[in-house]
């Protein structure tokens, strides 16, 4: 992984701006006090010497070339090889115990008698320090347990050019609570940064991954929902998992295989056996492979008869090559009736060639859930997705409008405390995780995951402090990690009034000001670095663009004063001031200053049409940076309608619907279902905290791709800003709405605007449960809203619960019934019966 960044760029990895700020300088200068005041003892390290197990070869040897390779690139230290039975200075012990004990000699009667079974992938990491000749024990009850017994050290020590140290009454006894912990790693062109990474980079992936205790590599066959290619391939795919899969064999990690079942039909037998050979050639290149898992969906589409019997016979096909793997299969993206079928044959036949089950997007059930159902002679493994911010999983909760549709679905995401708490919660009935990623945006969300699958109830922001001393700088630990907490702060509630986000950004603009060289080359701190940068402008161009469409609102408001035509002129030229007052232009070219300086030092590609990024959903955030935050393009585009108008009378009221907009009336109620601040009337269910999944819960998400024109859009019109997010619900959960206080001698209209990424799923809107307000129908696209009469029944009581629902039994994504705004409106004259 390149960390040395092309000449052409060298001046972009500092900023231009001459300092920060004095406040934020004097909160870094108190902050590295008070972490070198607050530092245990140490023992100091650099004269030592390394004494490992005599004759230690494959997975063995690869540990300990980490560990004298990891503290030479960080130290300059060359640890010796020594039998550490001569010399004063402290020496390093790393091996396998029970390789020590069959070795004899001194060492083996320092460590005492090895029990016959300790736990796998267990170690102990004890330093005496109180010696005549200090000695730090690194030993693993197995070959694994060696290689994160050694990531845990380094993990631990204190490194800087010439310098190594460690606390002197460390003393470290552990083992896994979960048998699983890894991450997906696909090498394809869908990856905002995988795609660009050589065997080299990927070996130091494996090791940072590794060094915070993950123990398995998910790889990605040739074929998949891909392109066939990709421009920043350095090699073609089959060869690199080739070397990936080695790479994991080398260092003792597990090689998974994710491989979607992609073919149209497999009933044809002629289908199956094409399958056969072909993902046989893949087994048979690969020199290690531990488990195969194919989704049930997204992609692919099988009926689970035909899909459990393709994989009955890929199972044998895998055996041939790798006699031990296993076969790991989800019901992912299936309907009801799918999913009943597959559980049913899992139960009545319980076929004996499948190992296990994965449980992961789009799947119905969470895994607490589908562990009950399942027998329990199949294992249940998580599959989370730790990469993406919206239209998934496990969207950001309630993030702002703005946030979503500049930063996008791939952006840099560090959910430090979020991810521990979907860990913590979705974790127990497996036997562990294999986390689904799509680049190095995530890359704290990984080393989180890693470390709690070790231990769950470990300190998230002792973690981080690690993550930041070993990977970035030792120095600025402490006050990197608080910035890394801070920029997931930033993403919570709504952003005008979010104060930490400036805070956020004085503290990650002093710590680049004093970095080293080195430390600005580093792609784990260019990336949060850029995060900060664009939160605060986005935050600032937020204020900037809400003011001008406040005062273009007060001059539609005064049409009537000054007539339709000239009111829409002046409106236009305030929203058009956007386009001539540019906010914070240095931070916006630091943004692009560090897009650039990441695309230098590992690939990562921040646009599509400036580093090839295969889409601009897939992590292309520069490409969204100036997304309108306002409704200027809605409100020209009106304004075009309401001009073709022939009637002045016509216009002025159409004007004055826009002003308006979200007033429901004297006795009326409107809630901005997007808006976490303006859903009064949602029934919003346990939440994130008691249900991540939001299988009970509603939760806010917004539309997949605004920024491009949808069929049946007339040419260049857009959607309103609160269009652009929704609330909804997952399967056959509805959405509802409660209302308290009405008259109960009035009449009363819905309004709705059903807004979401999908308008040909259908939706159903019920009263009390019991009153069809509307039957199942297709969403008008484009958005407009839509009226309905609520039934006096309904409100006879002066109360009124509404509830929408999806189609019941589909599959999918699952994300069905999704509303933008709702006015309830009270009607001013009661209509003679018999007219309505």
């Amino acid at each position: 992984m390149n960390t040395t960044p092309d000449p052409s760029v060298a001046g972009l990895v500092r900023p231009h701006a001459a300092r920060a700020s004095s406040v934020a300088r004097a909160c870094l200068a108190a902050a590295l006090l008070l972490g070198s005041a607050a530092a245990a003892p140490a023992l100091d390290l650099k004269s030592a010497v390394l004494v490992t197990a005599p004759g230690a070869e494959g997975p063995r040897q690869a540990a300990v070339r980490m560990l004298v390779g990891e503290i030479e690139k960080r130290t300059g230290i060359q640890l010796s090889a020594a039998d550490g039975t001569n010399g004063a200075g402290p020496v390093i012990v790393a091996a396998v115990a029970s390789d020590l004990a069959a070795a004899g000699g001194p060492w083996a009667a320092e460590i005492g008698a090895v029990p016959e079974r300790l736990p796998a992938e267990g170690f102990r990491l004890r330093v005496e320090a109180g010696r005549s000749r200090p000695v730090v024990f690194i030993l693993g009850n197995d070959a694994r347990g060696l290689l994160f017994g050694i990531g845990r050290f380094l993990r631990e020590m204190h490194a800087h050019k010439g310098s190594l140290d460690v606390a002197d009454d460390l003393n470290l006894v552990t083992a896994p609570r979960y048998p699983l912990r890894g991450h997906q790693l696909g090498y394809r062109p869908k990856s905002n940064t995988y795609d660009a990474w050589d065997l080299p980079a990927w070996e130091q992936y494996f090791r940072d991954l590794a060094v915070f205790g993950c123990n398995a590599v998910e790889l990605i066959p040739p074929r998949s929902d891909d392109a066939a290619d990709s421009p920043h391939f350095p090699r073609p795919q089959l060869e690199m998992m080739q070397g990936m899969s080695r790479l994991a064999d080398q260092y003792g990690l597990d090689a998974w295989i994710w491989y979607p079942a992609l073919d149209k039909d497999y009933a044809d037998d002629a289908t199956v056996e094409a399958a056969v050979a072909e993902w046989g050639k893949v087994f048979a290149a690969l020199p290690r492979v531990d488990a195969v898992f194919v989704p049930g969906g997204d992609p692919g589409h099988t009926r689970p008869d035909l899909l459990l019997r393709l994989l009955e016979r890929q199972t044998t096909n895998l055996h041939r090559y790798h006699p031990r793997a296993g076969m790991w299969v989800s019901p992912q993206g299936f309907t009801q009736e799918w999913f009943d079928q597959f559980i049913s044959t899992l139960q009545k036949d319980q076929p004996r060639w499948l190992t296990g089950v994965v449980c992961g997007p789009q799947v119905r059930l969470s895994p607490a859930k589908l562990r009950q159902v399942i027998p329990a002679q199949y294992a249940i493994r998580s599959y989370p997705d730790i990469t993406h911010s919206r239209q998934c999983q496990y969207p950001v909760p309630d993030w702002d409008t703005a946030f979503a549709v500049t930063e996008g679905r791939e952006c840099i995401n560090p959910r430090p405390l979020g991810e521990a708490l979907i860990c913590r919660q979705t974790s127990p009935p497996t036997v562990g995780f294999i986390t689904y990623s799509e680049g190095s945006n995530d890359d704290v969300n990984k080393m989180v995951w890693s470390a709690l699958g070790w231990e769950p109830e470990a300190s998230v922001t002792n973690i981080l402090r690690q993550y930041c001393r070993y990977l970035v700088d030792d120095h600025s630990a402490n006050e990197l990690a608080e910035g890394l907490l801070g920029l997931e702060r930033d993403w919570q509630g709504p952003l005008a009034a979010n104060l930490g986000v400036a805070d956020t950004f004085a503290r990650f603009r002093a710590i680049e000001h004093a970095a080293s060289p080195a430390m600005l080359r580093n792609w784990r701190f260019q990336q949060p670095l850029l995060r900060a940068y664009y939160d605060a402008y986005i935050q600032k161009r937020l204020a900037h663009e809400r003011r001008l469409e406040d005062e273009a609102t007060a001059v539609l408001a005064a049409a009537p004063r000054l007539g339709a035509t000239e009111a829409m002129a002046a409106s236009r030229r305030i929203l058009n001031r956007v386009l001539a007052e540019p906010v914070e232009p240095g931070a916006r070219l630091r943004i692009y200053q560090l897009a650039e300086a990441l695309f230098q030092s590992i690939g990562m590609q921040l646009s599509v049409s400036l580093y090839q990024a295969i889409d601009v959903d897939r992590g292309a955030s520069l490409d969204t940076l100036d997304f309108p935050l306002n409704n200027r393009l809605w409100l020209e585009a009106k304004f075009d309608e309401i001009a073709a108008l022939p009637l002045e009378s016509a216009r002025l009221v159409r004007i004055q619907s826009l002003v308006e907009w979200t007033n429901a009336g004297p006795g009326g109620f409107y809630d901005d279902l997007g808006n976490p601040v303006l859903q009064p009337h949602l029934v919003r269910g346990p939440g994130p905290e008691e249900d991540p999944g939001c299988f009970a819960s509603t939760r806010s998400d917004f539309e997949e791709e605004p920024y491009v024109q949808r069929p049946g859009e007339p040419l260049g019109s857009s959607r309103r800003y609160s269009w652009l997010d929704h609330v909804e619900s997952l399967y056959d959960q509805p959405i509802r709405m409660s209302y308290e206080g009405l008259d109960p001698t009035a009449r009363y209209r819905v309004r709705v605007v059903y807004g979401g990424d999908e308008p040909e799923k259908k939706i159903r809107l019920v009263a009390n449960d019991q009153i069809v307000i509307h039957p199942y129908r297709e969403r008008p696209w484009p958005i407009e809203p839509l009226e309905f009469p609520v039934s006096a029944a309904a409100t006879r009581g002066g109360r009124l619960d509404l509830a929408w629902y999806g189609e019941p039994g589909k599959g999918g994504n699952g994300r069905s019934c999704q509303l933008s705004e709702v006015w309830l409106i009270k009607e001013t004259l009661v209509a003679p019966a018999g007219t309505r």
